[in-house]
């Protein structure tokens, strides 16, 4: 052998030896893998191997994270089979089974899958695959094509992943769902499942045991009924199939971000991302988003609401079955007509508005049927106790239709509607169909559009509306007199606060010292309180100028009683007296964002770090659907219109954004070159590709540019003027922490400062107009 041939093979050698060493991704037919050895996908994402969970020492087969998350486990084999040692071994067989042995000979699990070897050109292998799913092919040896005949992706356990199918086989008869862990040490089939039911139109149903804690929705062609909907997600796609083959839906993502959805072992479905800044999992959203979610808390004919309080009411035209036990905030048995029902054409609809849609287990669907023949097909059949469109994209589309009690409805802003069935006499003066609605509608339009009056019932409607609403008050200039009959101010919708005496808040506040004050807003001037107890207090009066009066002051309770956020100072009760309307808060000893952040000297405290802190701890665990209606925050459809939605709260997340990367207030804010607002200013810099002169100079030395601008550019796409542009806050979070790509934000809603003043008086057109012609 010639001298120089020697380093060659030792070189090949080397090569050679490297390429065993390499991580896996296969194994073939009689390839085994022990307990030490692992197979790793092909980029790294997902690996597989024995493990032991927790501080349990029993051993398991199954899939985790590789290089996140500290191996997060995402699927396990022997669930109910653990092995005691680590004798364990994974092996293939020739005819395609996965079994896993214990000491090389006792079987502990297998996947139960073969296929027949017809010739020598076929040949099985199990491969993980960067999705985490775990596949056994039939791979033609002369050829690319090759069959699945197994996959973990068919079999979940309590993960949910990207790709993966949640539904029904309705050729095999294949039923792919989610079940908890018994508990964080013993993955075993626990007390919670997720499963899609095919009874009546599919829906998603959380059991716990044999008793159906909650229910996802059906699907209404933009997403589940029950569960927000945002017009253009960036993180990932749903969709749903339903066919003569198979029902099923799945999701996928849109960007390089890893989420997950997990059924925790005690019972929780939580969307999670891996924040890589954060070396953590992160809540994108709770499928339980609040005690509404739970199945049937009002009982059959009751409608939920979080924004009431209690939360149960009855349909119109239905009432409490058992009066007593409503009472006592036991809402279980429901609701009964008031009426009975008339089979036949004398029986009326009730449209019911913005709905999760009732529980369609007793359901019946049509895809190609209109709305009227929905109707109609409900109409003639005495058992149907209500109908809706399957689709409400583009106006409406298909037929769904109930057949039993209607349970587990709650308010919720969405397009989805439902009418009810109910006898006629309870519909007199009403809207009573979707036919009769739209002829009725056309009627009065053409009436207001040929009348010279219309600016005089506009007004007087307005006028009348006011004082419908404020009964028991006497008007006084800007100031409100309550009559000492109505010192609850009505306010029913108001969960755990205080009531609080006059006497007690004024000796608090030493009657409301000059040295207690604390400072002056559009409400009324706020002073530190000292409670007999001790606990300090910050006290919100409503002054003689303020512009603000009973309507906001009841706003304000209302929704600020609802806000649950570490971020955000807690209401701890109100004081109504005669002419005085007072807001109690819980003292903060450091006090508000605003005290640093719009302070030249105070703001040099606030670090970038810091800031975007803040940033992220107003996500979407914050439990709110409405703004309080501070200027300067509030959306357009608010000031404008009068209407809320949950993309009322993404506009004021996006002014917070800007204000804390600029270290200027929004209502304040002007510039020499123009009139814009903060908003406006954005977006010009934006536009101009200078949005880093946005960014306050007390932040120049500890931000990380690339941080600000996607911030930014967030905030801009918050504050679009069209609330349906607007990204749900669950995606904000996903967009704020991710390095995907986000979409260009359309024009803001920005207004100088002379039109806020001018917005400051404008009436709710929703109140003057729509209330005169549709209310119900």
């Amino acid at each position: 052998m010639e001298a120089h041939s020697i380093p060659t093979l030792f070189f090949i050698a080397v090569i050679l030896w490297l390429s065993d060493c390499a991580a896996l991704d296969t194994i073939t037919a009689n390839q085994e893998i022990k307990d030490s050895d692992t197979l790793v996908s092909e980029k790294g994402m997902f690996e597989l191997g024995f493990f032991s969970p927790g501080k349990s020492n029993n051993r398991y087969l199954g899939i985790w994270y590789k290089n996140i998350s500290n191996g997060t486990v995402v699927w396990v084999a022997n669930r109910e089979t653990p092995i005691t040692d680590k004798s364990g071994m994974l092996k293939l067989s020739s005819q395609g089974n996965l079994v896993i042995l214990s000491g090389g000979k006792s079987k502990v699990w297998s996947s139960n899958s073969s296929v027949s070897m017809r010739s020598n050109d076929t040949a099985v292998m199990v491969q993980l695959l960067d999705t985490g799913n775990l596949v056994v092919w039939n791979k033609n040896k002369n050829s690319t094509k090759q069959n699945v005949i197994w996959q973990s992706f068919d079999y979940p356990g309590d993960t949910y992943l990207p790709g993966m199918k949640l539904g029904k086989d309705l050729e095999t008869g294949l039923q792919r769902f989610m079940t908890s862990w018994k508990s964080p040490e013993d993955p075993s089939v626990g007390a919670y499942c997720n499963i899609v039911d095919t009874n009546g139109y599919p829906q998603t149903l959380e059991w716990q045991g044999q008793v159906l804690q909650a229910r996802l929705g059906p699907w209404n062609g933009l997403g589940f009924s029950g569960f927000p909907i945002e017009k253009e997600n960036q993180i990932y796609s749903l969709e749903f199939v339903i066919n003569e083959k198979e029902i099923y839906h799945k999701y996928e993502l849109k960007s390089s971000i890893v989420l997950r959805v997990v059924l925790t072992w005690d019972g929780k479905t939580l969307l999670l991302h891996w924040i890589e800044r954060l070396k953590d999992w992160v809540v994108y959203a709770d499928i339980i988003v609040d005690s509404c979610a739970r199945f049937s808390l009002c009982g059959p004919y009751g409608i939920c609401s979080i924004n009431k309080h209690p939360p149960c009411t009855c349909m119109h035209g239905f009432e409490p079955r058992n009066p007593e036990q409503w009472e006592a905030s036991d809402w279980v048995s429901g609701c009964i007509r008031k009426k009975p029902l008339n089979c036949g054409n004398v029986d009326g609809f009730w449209k019911l508005a913005g709905v999760k849609v009732p529980d369609t287990r007793r359901s019946w669907y049509n895809v190609s049927m209109t709305l009227g023949e929905c109707e109609m097909t409900c109409r003639s059949n005495c058992s149907c106790t209500g109908y809706a469109s399957l689709d409400i994209r583009n106006g409406g589309s298909g037929c769904l239709i109930w057949f039993d009690e209607l349970i587990d409805t709650r308010e919720y802003d969405a397009n989805q509607d439902i009418y009810v069935r109910m006898a006629a006499s309870e519909l007199e003066g009403h809207v009573d169909s979707q036919s009769d609605f739209n002829e009725k509608k056309i009627i009065v339009i053409v009436v207001l559009l040929t009348s010279s009056a219309v600016p005089l019932l506009l007004v007087v409607a307005f006028t009348c509306r006011k004082i419908k609403k404020r009964p028991h008050v006497k008007g006084q200039g800007n100031r409100y007199v309550l009559d000492e009959k109505n010192t609850s101010l009505q306010m029913e919708h108001v969960e755990d606060l205080q009531l609080f005496s006059l006497a007690e808040v004024a000796r608090s506040t030493d009657n409301f010292s000059l040295s207690n004050k604390l400072g002056e807003g559009g409400f009324g001037p706020v002073y530190k309180g000292v409670l007999e107890g001790g606990r300090e207090i910050a006290v919100k009066r409503l002054s003689q100028t303020s512009q603000q009066g009973l309507d906001e002051f009841k706003n304000e309770v209302i929704c600020i009683s609802k806000l649950q956020h570490r971020n955000l100072v807690k209401l701890l009760g109100y004081c109504i007296h005669k002419n005085e309307l007072i807001l109690i808060y819980e003292y903060m000893t450091n006090k508000s964002l605003d005290f640093f952040l719009f302070d030249e000297t105070r703001t040099l405290m606030l670090n970038w770090p810091q800031r975007f802190h803040i940033i992220h701890g107003h996500d979407a665990t914050s439990k709110t659907k409405k703004v309080v209606g501070t200027h300067g925050y509030i959306s357009p459809e608010y000031a404008l219109y009068g209407c809320f939605s949950i993309k009322s709260d993404v506009f004021s997340f996006g002014v917070m954004v800007l204000e804390i990367i600029s270290g200027k207030r929004n209502r304040e804010f002007s510039h020499g070159e123009h009139k814009d607002n903060l908003l406006g200013h954005a977006w010009r810099l934006y536009k101009d590709g200078r949005s880093n002169e946005l960014i306050s100079g007390s932040l120049q030395a500890t931000c990380v540019i690339s941080e600000v601008l996607r911030s930014m550019h967030v905030a801009l796409l918050c504050v679009q003027h069209n609330a349906e542009d607007r990204p749900t806050m669950l995606s904000v979070v996903l967009m704020l922490v991710s390095d995907g790509a986000l979409p260009d934000p359309k024009h803001p809603a920005f207004f100088t400062q002379q039109s806020y003043h001018e917005l400051e008086s404008f009436p709710s057109i929703n109140q003057c107009t729509m209330t005169l012609l549709y209310d119900r």
